[in-house]
């Protein structure tokens, strides 16, 4: 498949997970793939450009930013994937928890789209996906802090779809539900969630965001939501 022959896509959390499959299925669509993450080692491994970087340190986002778009150039496709992920009932929820899961799920985020939409916006074109979940828009108990991180993040993607219309820039996000990653390694919470062998792969989804990547320009996917059957 080269659906995506020759074009630069930068992938956020792309060690392990969503992350590594959805970097994977870009690379298999033919797109030149940037993989961004704390756990990754500077330079070409597996076909891929790796750029370690913290996405809640705006710092390292400014210089993440700089060195892709000095080295590899602009992206026609730029992935929020990175993020966090825990739950605990609302009383037991350190306000420490929420700065730590606000940090990279919506700030990171932001500063990350920040760092590369001038060039995009410069370039005329280039797509925004933002991996959301079903916790952007329905509540589920004991998810006090990741749902409210997830909030903010639908609200940051529909406000900068209506920002830059008519940019050529267009956004898409993609809310899967529960997914088989090892980020429920080491989640806590008292009641009980779907059993892990029920839940959408990794692979899943990488398979939806492939889908809202090889639209034509004309067409925008606003959102697209995932859940297990």
């Amino acid at each position: 498949m080269s659906a995506l022959r020759g074009r630069l896509a930068v992938v956020t959390g792309a060690s392990r997970g969503i992350g590594l499959a959805v970097a994977r299925s870009l690379a298999g669509a033919g797109a030149r793939v940037v993989r961004v993450a704390r756990s990754l080692t500077r330079g070409v491994h597996d076909g891929f450009a790796d750029y370690p970087a913290d996405i809640a340190d705006p710092a390292a986002v400014e210089r993440l930013a700089a060195g892709v778009l000095a080295e590899a150039g602009t992206p026609d496709l730029l992935v929020n994937n990175a993020g966090v992920f825990d739950r605990m009932p609302f009383e037991q929820a350190p306000v420490a928890e929420l700065i730590r899961q606000l940090q990279v799920n919506l700030v990171g985020a932001f500063a990350v789209t920040q760092a590369f939409i001038p060039a995009m916006r410069q370039a005329g074109q280039g797509l925004v996906i933002t991996l959301g979940s079903v916790a952007d828009l329905t509540a589920y108990p004991e998810n006090s802090i990741y749902s409210a991180t997830k909030f903010g993040l639908r609200g940051l993607h529909e406000t900068l779809a209506a920002e830059y219309r008519g940019t050529g820039l267009r956004f898409s996000l993609v809310s899967p539900g529960p997914t088989d990653t090892p980020i429920w390694d080491a989640v806590g919470g008292g009641r009980p969630v779907r059993s892990r062998t029920e839940m959408l792969t990794a692979a899943d989804v990488a398979e939806a965001v492939l889908f809202v990547a090889t639209r034509p320009p004309r067409v925008t996917i606003d959102a697209l939501r995932l859940t297990p059957s």
